[in-house]
């Protein structure tokens, strides 16, 4: 199958939404839970969470275009300038997965789709209980895409909780950790770790 620039601004919205959305392959699956000034805890799930850097520890994600009846989670940040980011497990998948719909800013997901609230160290953000992989986000920058409207919100990771069993000789085993990936809108995948390699120095390059 062979799009070209016309094929692709001709396909139907939904159709276009899964094709562009997969065509850079298995991205992370996150739920990203926030509070507002009420007191109304969100809900959401987001397949763009990337890492901006290491120190500090940056993370970013995209924030589709906001309006009146979404746009929830970006709305939380920026009154709160907290928020969290929580890993996806086999086990709650539909319940994540279904947080994506558009409900009225009164209803939690959290609530809605049988997920719990968990508060730590009086962190100012609801983490989501299911999930044992799980960052405290503080907000440090919002960077506008004026091509589509959409803005990068950059947050530095202040709560970092890595299952034991996931911290393998240093590194983080995702497998281990039992995270799940995502393409498109709505196919969730296994990850199985299949080789690991050392840090890349280029005397110990070998010859291939």
């Amino acid at each position: 199958m062979k799009y070209t620039k016309t094929d692709i601004a001709e396909l139907d919205r939904v159709s276009r939404l899964k094709i562009i959305n997969a065509v850079t392959g298995i991205k992370p699956a996150n739920l990203i839970g926030t509070i507002n000034e009420k007191g109304q805890t969100n809900l959401a799930i987001f397949s763009s969470v990337v890492h901006l850097g290491s120190n500090p520890p940056l993370l970013g994600f995209i924030s589709r275009p906001r309006t009146a009846d979404v746009g929830h989670t970006y709305h939380n940040i920026q009154a709160n300038e907290h928020y969290t980011i929580n890993h996806i497990h086999p086990e709650f998948i539909k319940n994540a997965h279904y947080t994506s719909a558009k409900f009225d800013e009164d209803i939690s997901e959290f609530d809605r789709c049988n997920l719990d609230e968990e508060y730590i160290d009086d962190f100012a953000a609801p983490f989501v209980a299911e999930s044992h992989f799980k960052m405290g986000m503080k907000l440090r920058q919002v960077i506008d895409i004026p091509l589509n409207g959409t803005v990068m919100v950059i947050g530095e990771i202040e709560h970092l909780i890595i299952p034991d069993a996931a911290m393998v000789d240093g590194d983080v085993d995702l497998e281990a950790s039992n995270g799940v990936g995502i393409s498109g809108l709505n196919t969730y995948y296994n990850l199985s770790k299949i080789e690991s390699h050392p840090y890349v120095r280029v005397d110990e390059v070998p010859e291939f």
